[in-house]
């Protein structure tokens, strides 16, 4: 592997493991209150830390239309973030995480199949994978029923696929910028829903530092993926990127002692090998 490819794949791992923290503290932070002050809250330091990335990296301003983009994926973002922390925050990381991210990527692929022909034979053998690894994750375990979450999980999944799909369609060598617009989107949709529900901003300070985490953990990973991106192979971050959610899980089972029954831990590993194929 030559120099730039071993960047690429340091970035690549970097990203994961930021997306992969930001997605635990999200989710903790929202087991201890309630997902309409922790999200806010959350985008809030993500737009602080975007908008800092924007200027270190001397970013020029997004087109109208890009900014346009931008404030559509952010809208489809918060609904995907405030289901995936309710869903980590009141069923297993260990399940919920990785069907989300199974879902959000095999979302874009599904609907360019339709419009664009058949996805490769490696996208046809991740679905595969992934639907396996989704039916050991969600079906039943002995006497305890369905794992909690799982219907948060979906919406999460499908809205991550919408906000792919429209900050896609941004235009120009910004990155940091229509991301900045994203998340502040994010963050007005979100403190709307909680003024309206009649919730405050405000968090224990113990809860209030970790929900804070969640959003720089999760402009980190972006600045790690575009630096991936920037250094070597963009399918070298792509795919190490994806695998996000191994390390939610790993920190769910070190922090929070979760345990999978042997059926979900066969569906936690076929859904994350199955996010590589599906990137591809």
């Amino acid at each position: 592997m030559n120099a730039g490819n071993l960047a690429a794949a340091a970035f690549g791992l970097a990203s994961a493991a930021s997306w992969g923290g930001g997605d635990f503290s999200g989710g903790f932070s929202a087991r201890r209150e309630s997902v309409l002050r922790v999200g806010p809250i959350s985008r809030l330091s993500g737009v602080a830390a975007q908008v800092a990335l924007a200027l270190v990296f001397r970013e020029r301003a997004p087109s109208a239309a890009s900014a346009l983009w931008a404030v559509a994926a952010g809208v489809s973002g918060s609904v995907g973030l405030m289901a995936l922390y309710q869903s980590l925050a009141v069923g297993k990381m260990g399940v919920n995480s990785p069907l989300t991210a199974v879902l959000a990527a095999s979302f874009p692929v599904v609907l360019a199949g339709v419009l664009q022909g058949v996805p490769s034979g490696a996208r046809l053998a991740g679905f595969a994978l992934a639907l396996a690894g989704i039916w050991c994750l969600a079906r039943p375990t002995s006497g305890a029923g369905r794992p909690e979450g799982l219907g948060f999980a979906a919406i999460a999944g499908l809205a991550f696929g919408g906000f792919y799909l429209m900050i896609s369609q941004v235009r120009g060598p910004s990155v940091f910028w229509p991301l900045a617009v994203s998340t502040g989107t994010s963050f007005v949709v979100m403190a709307g829903l909680a003024a309206a529900s009649g919730e405050t901003l405000r968090l224990p300070t113990s809860v209030l530092g970790i929900a804070l985490l969640a959003g720089i953990l999760d402009a980190g990973g972006n600045a790690c993926f575009v630096l991936a991106a920037h250094a070597g192979r963009v399918d070298v971050a792509a795919v190490l990127g994806s695998l996000y959610p191994a390390f939610t899980v790993l920190l769910a089972r070190v922090v929070l002692r979760e345990r999978l029954t042997r059926a979900q831990t066969a569906g936690l590993v076929a859904a994350i090998a199955a996010l590589p194929l599906i990137a591809a």
